[in-house]
Formats: C-alpha cells, structure tokens, sequence
C-alpha cells in the first residue's frame, strides 16, 4: 500500500493496521478471509491534510475486484462513510484513493469481490449417452409392469412405475438443466460513485432458471429414493407377513409419502435459504444443484446440501441397506426340510440380492464413500464407477425387472436365444466271444462320447 500526503512542510505520522478489528462497521458485513488493512495519519497541529493511498489489485486468482470505495472513520457514527474521499483508478489497475481531513484520521479502501467460479463443463456425451437410454429403459420398464400387473400383486407394481417416473424425470432434468446458462464472468463495471458496499462479496440477483432446476433435481432425486426405500420396506412386509402378503393399507400410504415427503424437505430448503437476492444460499453458482461450501470453499453441515440430501439419503440408504442384508439373509439360508430338488440354486439367490440392491439404489453409498476419501487414485477409480452405475441403472432396472421376466415368462424364446447344446451318440458291445447268452442285458454296458 502505497502512502502520501500533500504537504510535506507538516510532521504526519502513519499507522498501518494489518486488519479493521478495531473498527467494527455496520453497514459493510464481510464474509471473506480478505485483508482490510487500515491507514491512520496523524497530524501535529490542526491544519487539514489531503491523504493519497493506493492498492494493487490481489494476485489471488479465485478472486476479481468487482468495486470498492474509499472511506474514512468517523468516531461519531462508529462506522465507515465516503465524506471527504474520492476514487478514481489507475491505468496500471491500481485502486487510489484522495481524502481529505483533519489532523488525525483512519482511512481503508473497502472492495467488494467477485469469486472466480469453475464453471462446469458441458455433460461429456458418454453421461448423456447412459442417461438418454436410462430413460428408455425406464419407461419400457413402466409399461412392461403396467401391462402385466394382473399377474402380480398391485403393490409391487405401484412402488416400481413410480420409482420410474421420478428417476425418468431426474435424468431428463439432469441432462437439459444442470449446467448454469448465466455465467457471471469478468461481468464486473467498477461504479464511479464512492458507496460503502455491503459485503466484499459481491452478490447477483437471482436470475435464469437454474434455481427452478435446482428445487427440481432435488425433489425427483429425493423422491426417486423414497420409492426405493418403501419398495425394500413392500420386500421386508412380504417376508413378515408371508402368507397374508403386504397389508392393505399400504399401497394407499405408499402414494401420500412417496410424493409429500420429498416436497416438505424442498419447502423447508427452499423457505429457510434463498433469497432473491441471495439465491447462493440456496444452490451452487457454478451448476444447478444445492449450496454445500462456505466462503472458505470447505463442505459446510450448515448448507441444505447436508440438511437437505445427504443427511435424509443417509437414512434411507441405512434403512435399505439393512432390508437388503435381511433379505439376503433369509434366501440364502438352507431348509432342511427341503429336498435338494426343491432348493433354490446360489446364482437365482445372488441374482435376487442383486437386484434389490439394483432397485434400492445402493449404488449412491459410493457417493459418500468419496466424501471421505482423500486418495486421488482411489477418488479418480470410484468417480468413474459411481458415474457408470448411476447413469445406467436405469438399464440395470429394465435388465432385471422387465427383459428377465419376459424371457422367464416364454420359455420358447428364451431357449432360441441359449447356445445350441452338443449332441451324444450311443454305442453298445457285448462281453463274450462266440455265443450269446440269455440275458444279455445283464452283461451289456453303454457309454456315451461326445460327437
């Protein structure tokens, strides 16, 4: 910080605080780990003093200048104010600053900042890809269950239609609205009038529709996982209640809560976060989904990304991890009341915890898996499979609850599509030399080679 002073006839002395602590304002309220030095002159006698300082603008690259003012104390206000200061800047970039005052006075360039945000880039084509045929998997999967649901039970094919309608609709607001069609980038007009701002962070008001993306995302992403879990809670009822099969009631509650629990959390995000002038309390800047860093860019538990998804999708998870453990549990387990023909096979078991698991949306405990894991290898090798797992289930969904049911259900098609089996040929020889004997089944023996 450069200081200087229109009279040198006068003795000045300068005082240059490394921060404001000792002046608390009220009209501008910081929310960056910025420094805001502070110059106080002093003066021997009474005679008026015209103060010049300049900054250099920040070398930090996360941060631009957007504006700033130049103040000075006033002890009768407890607060910075403009009277007597002007602004004007240099051609080098430089802030300079002229006040003009008494014998003693504290004087600061207060900035407003902008931060430099990493704009994310356009989805690659291969999660368009995965999500674009997710989409068709869900909805042959909706129509498959819709069209034979008279051979099953009505309550399994309500929890599955509706698992894919939100998850089909996520995936259509994912693809069309995650990125941020209003980029605020070197936007900044630094004002000619000298006004106090508000806070060094600059603020935009909310404009375009990433902030309806946003509440959309999260309310069909929340509500695609309340299915799956009233699905495992349908699963977990039916081993219960094995002969009298799932309640009557629960179908009827299943509608209620499948849809109404996700729109209380994204009323409550919603009602206690945004602001029209503040709509980053809400979501993130950088794409359309919720607000999770503080102004130190570190994950904050206050934001709704915790409140709002990870801590109800941890709860879920839990629940359905633990259904899915019980499920497995009770199918795998051997009767020994059973004869082996009437066993079931270990790959039909496996293959029935798959997919549970599949329709649970475990997957997601990957997500939380990489907010621990500080490992870059270990970050970049589970980034890539929680991608792929999750842009395709809806393929795993159309795989296991529509395309197997199918073939299972027409044996003919499903043998045309099975490998062509090998055939055997029977040959038969005769233990004696000359004669043979009466009963000669008794001393024939047959094997069989492969053609």
């Amino acid at each position: 910080m450069n200081v200087t002073f229109k009279d040198f006839s006068k003795d000045v002395g300068f005082v240059l605080y490394n921060n404001d602590q000792f002046f608390k304002s009220k009209s501008f309220r910081p929310s960056l780990d910025t420094k805001r030095r502070v110059i106080s002159a002093n003066l021997q006698d009474n005679s008026e003093i015209e103060v010049w300082f300049a900054v250099t603008s920040s070398a930090d690259s996360t941060l631009s200048i957007n504006d700033f003012a130049c103040v000075f104390w006033s002890y009768e206000k407890q607060d910075w104010i403009t009277d007597g200061c002007t602004k004007t800047e240099s051609p080098s970039g430089g802030l300079v600053c002229k006040c003009e005052r008494h014998k003693n006075g504290n004087f600061a360039i207060l900035m407003a900042y902008d931060i430099n945000y990493q704009y994310s880039e356009a989805l690659h084509w291969i999660s368009i890809s995965g999500c674009a045929m997710s989409v068709v998997g869900l909805c042959v999967t909706a129509l498959y269950q819709i069209i034979t649901r008279k051979s099953r039970g009505g309550s399994p094919t309500l929890l599955v239609v509706n698992i894919c309608i939100s998850m089909t609709v996520f995936y259509l607001l994912f693809i069309f609205g995650i990125n941020n069609p209003i980029q605020h980038v070197h936007v900044a007009k630094k004002s000619g009038q000298n006004i106090v701002p508000e806070s060094d962070h600059h603020k935009y008001q909310d404009e375009g529709p990433c902030t309806a993306f946003t509440a959309l995302l999260q309310y069909f992403l929340l509500a695609t996982f309340t299915w799956n879990s009233l699905y495992g809670l349908n699963v977990f009822l039916l081993f219960k209640n094995s002969v009298s099969g799932t309640p009557s009631w629960f179908p009827k509650v299943s509608m209620p809560v499948g849809w109404g629990v996700p729109a209380v959390i994204v009323g409550i995000s919603l009602g206690s976060t945004y602001h029209v002038d503040e709509p980053l309390g809400y979501r993130q800047e950088e794409f359309c989904w919720l607000a999770s860093m503080d102004h130190k860019q570190k994950f904050s538990i206050k934001k709704p990304m915790f409140w709002g998804f990870v801590l109800p999708l941890l709860f879920m998870l839990i629940s359905s991890t633990a259904i899915l453990l019980h499920f497995s549990y009770n199918i795998c387990r051997t009767n020994p009341n059973l004869n082996s023909t009437r066993r079931t096979p270990l790959k039909k078991k496996i293959l029935s915890s798959f997919s549970l698991a599949v329709m649970l949306g475990l997957s997601w405990v990957l997500g939380y898996i990489l907010l621990i894991t500080q490992e870059k290898n270990l970050r970049l090798i589970l980034s890539v499979v929680f991608c792929l797992l999750n842009t395709t289930q809806g393929i795993q969904i159309l795989i296991l609850f529509a395309l197997r049911p199918f073939l299972n259900s027409n044996p003919a098609i499903l043998n045309s599509l099975r490998a062509p089996e090998i055939g055997f040929h029977k040959k038969s020889f005769f233990l004696w030399k000359n004669k043979m004997p009466e009963n000669k089944e008794s001393y024939k023996s047959t094997y069989d080679e492969s053609a």
